[in-house]
């Protein structure tokens, strides 16, 4: 077997595939990163629908307490649509996989302890 340099840019026979797992992690950490809580609080769930992938999360979502002058730019509402569209575009980036719909189901609400001083 001989061995070369490849070119950026250049096509070469052959397939890559992601497992499912893979995906599911990577769509996980991704859930969590724009809901701005820990990727162990996020259960998803991808399913194929005559080629079409679909996506299931559960997750609380990280809301600053208020008075604190941390808050996060729009509503939850307004946050979640940005979250799906962000989801789905990194998604595609980072996988090559494109989802067509993502629900996104709110479980709890996260907030930022504040810590007191002594």
């Amino acid at each position: 077997m001989q061995s070369r340099n490849v070119q950026a840019g250049e096509s070469l026979g052959g397939r890559n595939v992601i497992a499912p797992r893979a995906v599911r992690r990577v769509v996980s950490a991704v859930t969590a990163e724009q809901l701005g809580v820990d990727e162990k609080d996020v259960s998803v769930s991808l399913s194929d629908h005559g080629g079409d992938l679909t996506m299931t999360a559960s997750a609380p979502i990280h809301v600053a307490p208020l008075g604190t002058g941390a808050r996060r730019a729009g509503t939850i509402v307004e946050r979640l649509t940005r979250a799906q569209s962000t989801i789905r575009e990194q998604s595609l980036t980072l996988t090559g996989t494109s989802i067509t719909e993502i629900d996104l189901h709110i479980t709890g609400v996260r907030l930022n302890e504040r810590k007191r001083v002594k």
